[in-house]
Order: C-alpha cells, then sequence, then structure tokens
C-alpha cells in the first residue's frame, strides 16, 4: 500500500474539463487519496484558503486565470507544491513547468499508467521541498537564537566539509539524543576547540622541527 494513503493526503485537481476531473478524482480515491475539485482557478483559490492540499495538479490552459498564471499566485502566497497537466507536448510548456517552480509535469491525454509514477514523483519531490524550508526555518531561528549555535554550525562545517544543513542538523540531533538543548551542546563544542586550540600552540611550542 502507497504510504502516503495512509495519511489521506488532499490533492488539489484544477481542470476545467468536467470528465478528466472525475477520471483523476476517481484515480487518485482509489490509490488512497482524498481529492477536491476545482474547475477554474478563482475555484482552487478558494479550495485552497479553506485548505492547503499537499499537492495541486494544474491544467496549464484554462479560460480566465491560466494554470502558469495560477501557479505564480500559488508561488507568491502560498506553500502549496504543484504539478501541471498539459495539452502541449513540443517541449515549450515542459521548460515553463520547470520555470514555475512545478514539482511535476504529465502531457495529456492523462492514463494511469503514465500519470500514477508521474504524480508519486511529484508528492515526494513536494515532500522534499517541505522538509527543506522546515529544516531552514528551524535552522534561522536557532543561528538568531545564539551566538554558539551559529559559530558552532561554521565550525563542523569546516571539520567535516558538511553543508550548512547538514551541519545544523548532525548539531541538532546530537542534542536531542543527549537530551540537552542545542545552545548547550554548542557551547561545549566551542570550549573544546578553544582546549584543542590551546593545546596545539602547547604543542607547537614543545616540539622543534627537525
Amino acid at each position: 500500500m502507497n504510504s502516503a494513503s495512509t495519511v489521506k493526503r488532499l490533492i488539489l485537481i484544477v481542470d476545467d474539463d468536467a470528465l478528466l476531473l472525475q477520471f483523476l478524482e476517481e484515480l487518485l480515491g482509489d490509490a488512497g487519496y482524498d481529492t477536491v475539485a476545482a474547475a477554474s482557478a478563482a475555484e482552487a483559490i478558494r479550495q485552497i484558503e479553506a485548505r492547503e492540499p499537499d499537492l495541486a495538479m494544474l491544467d496549464i490552459t484554462m479560460p480566465g486565470m491560466s494554470g502558469l498564471e495560477l501557479a505564480r499566485h500559488l508561488h507568491e502566497h502560498t506553500s502549496v507544491p504543484f504539478m501541471f497537466l498539459s495539452a502541449g507536448g513540443d517541449g515549450d510548456s515542459g521548460k515553463q513547468a520547470a520555470t514555475y517552480g512545478a514539482v511535476g509535469f504529465v502531457v495529456k491525454p492523462v492514463d494511469a499508467a503514465r500519470l500514477m509514477p508521474a504524480f508519486e514523483a511529484a508528492l515526494a519531490r513536494a515532500d522534499e521541498i517541505r522538509q527543506l524550508r522546515r529544516t531552514e526555518a528551524n535552522l534561522n531561528s536557532a543561528l538568531a537564537a545564539g551566538r554558539e549555535t551559529s559559530l558552532a554550525v561554521g565550525l563542523l562545517m569546516g571539520r567535516f566539509h558538511a553543508d550548512r544543513n547538514t551541519a545544523f542538523e548532525v548539531l541538532r540531533d546530537h542534542a536531542r539524543s543527549s537530551r540537552r538543548k542545542i545552545n548547550e551542546v554548542a557551547d561545549q563544542m566551542l570550549a573544546a576547540e578553544e582546549v584543542l586550540n590551546s593545546l596545539h600552540a602547547a604543542f607547537a611550542s614543545r616540539i622543534k622541527p627537525k
């Protein structure tokens, strides 16, 4: 069973084709997802204001506000990830999808065999982006909370050639496993680093080069 189905992820489907909306709702519903449908961008925005979905599937070409315009709105005003459904297969729509930040892209006509793998990949990518956003928010909060954490993260980055997020996550996880505050662990790290630096200087003064 799909792991996402056990937690009933909500998928917003936006398309002015009523038959396609029904088909996608049935397909995703059978796969274990909750769905909500919108026949226009304006209706989609109302649905999102009521409850943000885990992923939005947007038809690119719709009367009124297009799927691309809706994507721009979602990018600027929400944190909803989205994938595109496009009637065109010339490559331009795919490039536009990437430019607008879509996590997936499927060319119509849509069939289950092609849609579901692309949908699952898009949902997984959406989850990765959410995790990165949470990590970044946690990181910024922690760095703002204390100079020690900021310095410790920098120390780990230099010592282990790690990126900023990885360094913070390792520091945070170590603090949790030892049931201490992150600033306490950071302060201990910095104190240990000072001791090691002092010992390094002491050894350097005693050991003469041959």
